[in-house]
C-alpha cells in the first residue's frame, strides 16, 4: 500500500537523510553550517537536534579536510554524507576525491569499500555570485571509481540518497540547486527504480529529448511547447551520470529516430557529449538525423544578470528539435 505525501524537493532530501540515520547508527553528516544552522539550503534542518552533534558535524570551512577525513571514517566502518556548501566550493577538495577516494578501492584490490557520499547543490537559475552556479558533474563522471548522479523530483531525491548511502562505493550526488523549492508527490512506501536507471518520463513519437537535473524540467516545457506545435517530443531522465543506463534512451531513439541532449554545463568533453556520441554509435542506422547538443557555453559562468543567456531554456530545446526534424 503507498504512501504519499507532497514535499519540496529539499524536504524529501531531509526525510531520506533522517531515514538513512534512523536506520544506521554508522551514518554521519559532515559539512560547514549543516548542523545548527541546517545548511545554507535547509536540507539537514532539524537532523542535528534529532540525531547529536556527534552524528551531524559542523566542520571548519575546510573542504579538502572534510573529504578526507570522510575517507578516513569510511575506512574504519562509518558510512559519511559530506556537503559541500556549494558547487564552485567542491574544487579544494577534487584531489582527496579524484585520488584518493575513487582510487583506494581499486588500490586495496577491491578489500577495502569506501561508502562516502558527496552532496553537491550545482548548476543556475537562483541568480548567485560567482563559484555559486557551476555544473562540475563532467569532472566526476570522467573519473573511474565513483558513482555520479543526480535525481530531479523530489521522489527521487527521497529514494536515491538512501540508495547512495547504502551503496559500497562512493557516490557523487548532485543536487540541482533550482529545485529544492518545488513540490512533488513522494511515495514513502515504493522505491520504484534503481539508483541507476534512467527513466522515460513524457512518452512521444517524433524527437527524444534526453537529460538530467534541472534541465528535465526545462524539457519537459519544452515538450508542452512542442506538442502545441504538433510535434510529439519523448523525454528521458538520466538520473544517473556513470554509469548511464543506456537501455530507455537507446529504445527511445531507435523509435523516434530523432535525439536532442540538453545539459546546462558547457558542451565540449561534457556529459551530453558522451550520451551523443554513444547513441550515435550504438542506434546509428535507426537514426533519421544528427544527435543534437544544447548546453551552456564553454565560457566561465557569467554574472547573475546574464544567466538567462547562458542557460538553456524550452525555446532553445525546440530550436533543436526544428533543426531535427529539417533532416
Amino acid at each position: 500500500m503507498s504512501d504519499l505525501q507532497t514535499m519540496t524537493f529539499g524536504k524529501a532530501l531531509n526525510a531520506g537523510l533522517r531515514k538513512a540515520m534512523a536506520d544506521s547508527d554508522r551514518v554521519l553528516l559532515m559539512g560547514e553550517d549543516i548542523g545548527r544552522l541546517g545548511g545554507v539550503f535547509r536540507v539537514t534542518e532539524g537532523l542535528q537536534a534529532e540525531f547529536g552533534e556527534r552524528r551531524v558535524l559542523d566542520t571548519p570551512l575546510a573542504e579538502s579536510g572534510i573529504v578526507g577525513t570522510a575517507i578516513g571514517l569510511a575506512m574504519t566502518g562509518f558510512r559519511p554524507v559530506v556537503e559541500i556548501q556549494f558547487d564552485g566550493f567542491v574544487f579544494p577538495a577534487f584531489d582527496q576525491i579524484t585520488t584518493q577516494l575513487a582510487k583506494l578501492t581499486n588500490r586495496h584490490e577491491g578489500a577495502l569499500s569506501l561508502p562516502v557520499v558527496i552532496r553537491i547543490p550545482y548548476g543556475g537559475h537562483i541568480g548567485a555570485v560567482e563559484h555559486h552556479q557551476e555544473s562540475p558533474e563532467a569532472y566526476f563522471a570522467h573519473t573511474p571509481g565513483l558513482r555520479v548522479v543526480s535525481p530531479s523530483t523530489p521522489n527521487d531525491a527521497y529514494w536515491m540518497i538512501q540508495d547512495a548511502i547504502a551503496s559500497k562505493d562512493p557516490v557523487i550526488f548532485m543536487e540541482p540547486k533550482s529545485r529544492y523549492w518545488p513540490k512533488g508527490e513522494v511515495d514513502l512506501s515504493d522505491r520504484a527504480l534503481p539508483l541507476h536507471a534512467s527513466r522515460v518520463v513524457r512518452r512521444g513519437t517524433d524527437v527524444t529529448l534526453v537529460g538530467h537535473g534541472a534541465m528535465v524540467t526545462t524539457l519537459l516545457q519544452a515538450a508542452v511547447l512542442a506538442e502545441a506545435e504538433g510535434t510529439s517530443c519523448e523525454v528521458v531522465d538520466l538520473r544517473s551520470l556513470s554509469p548511464v543506463d543506456y537501455g530507455p534512451i537507446l529504445d527511445s531513439a531507435r523509435s523516434t529516430g530523432r535525439v536532442v541532449v540538453a545539459q546546462e554545463a558547457p558542451g565540449h568533453a561534457s556529459v551530453g557529449s558522451e550520451i551523443a556520441a554513444t547513441v550515435a554509435e550504438r542506434a546509428f542506422y535507426s537514426l533519421e538525423a544528427p544527435v543534437l547538443r544544447v548546453s551552456g557555453f564553454d565560457v566561465p559562468f557569467p554574472p547573475a544578470k546574464l544567466e538567462g543567456v547562458y542557460l538553456p531554456d524550452a525555446d532553445r530545446v525546440l530550436e533543436a528539435v526544428d533543426r531535427a526534424l529539417a533532416y
